[in-house]
């Protein structure tokens, strides 16, 4: 098998287990979110955290021993806009509250039956795909190029470094205190360690993402034919799955549109098997309203960002990127507005 088509295998592998793991444990930000701020459950955030802890732990270790290069990868560029980045993050999250989940989120429950994720899924594609490359990129590259900057510490590591410590030591530095931090909040929670099935998500979320690392930056590597060093991500590949659908001629596949392919079928399957796939659809028009706005402000907003809930918030910040960071606190912040405050989104009435 050609390294190539071994990426695109092991991306097929990687969200089969990822939407089989995310269909049984519910593995959400904006769930996270809600159950933290809104409904006291702490647990499924805490699921979030130590997948964020294992993430950064297995991918800084692989990059440390040099089997993968992240520098490859888009987070960790010399030249990136902040402000571009969290505003990204703003409208992403709150999208995510308008459509009540990711673009993650909705691949699995895609796969359950819930026919508004389709419409979740081809809305968020199309914008995403018009905010790459169509109507709305020129603006983008605007905003981008009046406000990026470049900066001599693009990372954590390399931020410690300019204290005068070496790479190893500053790599090491970083990950462990970030990592103990979002361990020790975790299991702080007694609720939390009382769900073993919540801990052994969080724990093979993260394994996931640095298992697409490794195989991109690693046992796909080849200077002949070389791929793109990545690992998961949602709202590209989602664009790139929807091209890719409709003019199949001429393009190829690859790892994302691969994982993107694999997180339906792996949730469809778990769902078949365990009884859990029922249609569901539409309360109303105004409910088809709203979560097709928020899946557009998704596409536009993670576009923007570089990156959804998973592709900043754990593959980006597995990278130990400042930007990352500034995107996932944008996040972070248009979730939290989405949920409380003066821009809470209001609950449906129902009929």
């Amino acid at each position: 098998m050609e390294s190539a088509q071994f990426v695109i295998f092991a991306g097929l592998v990687i969200g089969l287990v990822y939407g089989a793991v995310g269909l049984l444990s519910g593995f959400c930000l904006m769930s996270s979110m809600r159950g933290f701020l809104a409904d006291g459950d702490g647990r499924l955030v805490r699921t979030y955290a130590l997948a964020i802890a294992v993430a950064i732990a297995a991918s800084q270790f692989f990059a440390g021993n040099g089997m993968v290069d992240l520098g490859k990868s888009i987070y960790l560029q010399p030249t990136f806009s902040v402000p571009v980045l969290f505003l990204g993050g703003l409208l992403f999250g709150y999208g995510m509250v308008l459509s009540n989940g990711c673009g993650s989120r909705a691949l699995v429950l895609l796969g359950r039956g819930n026919l508004r994720s389709f419409v979740v899924v081809i809305v968020l594609g199309i914008a995403a795909q018009m905010t790459l490359k169509g109507l709305i990129a020129p603006a983008r590259i605007a905003l981008v190029q009046a406000s990026q900057a470049t900066v001599s510490a693009n990372s954590l590591p390399s931020l410690l470094a300019t204290l005068g410590l070496t790479e190893t030591i500053s790599r090491a530095l970083a990950a462990i205190v970030i990592v103990v931090t979002l361990v020790l909040f975790a299991f702080a929670h007694p609720a939390f360690r009382r769900s073993p099935g919540q801990i052994a998500a969080g724990v093979v979320v993260g394994l996931l993402v640095a298992s697409g690392w490794f195989v991109t930056g690693y046992l796909g590597a080849d200077d002949f034919n070389p791929v793109p060093v990545t690992s998961l991500t949602f709202i590209a590949p989602i664009a790139d799955s929807l091209q890719y659908a409709m003019l199949s001629t001429g393009l190829t596949l690859n790892f994302g549109i691969a994982t993107v392919a694999g997180v339906f079928a792996g949730s469809l399957v778990t769902a078949l098997a365990t009884g859990r796939f029922h249609l569901e659809g539409y309360s109303s028009p105004r409910h088809m309203l709203r979560s097709a706005s928020g899946a557009a402000l998704m596409g536009i907003g993670g576009v923007m960002a570089f990156g959804c809930s998973i592709g900043q918030g754990l593959t980006g910040v597995s990278t130990l990127a400042l930007g990352s960071f500034v995107a996932l606190a944008g996040i972070l912040l248009g979730t939290a507005a989405g949920l409380r405050g003066s821009l809470r989104v209001q609950p449906l009435a129902v009929a």
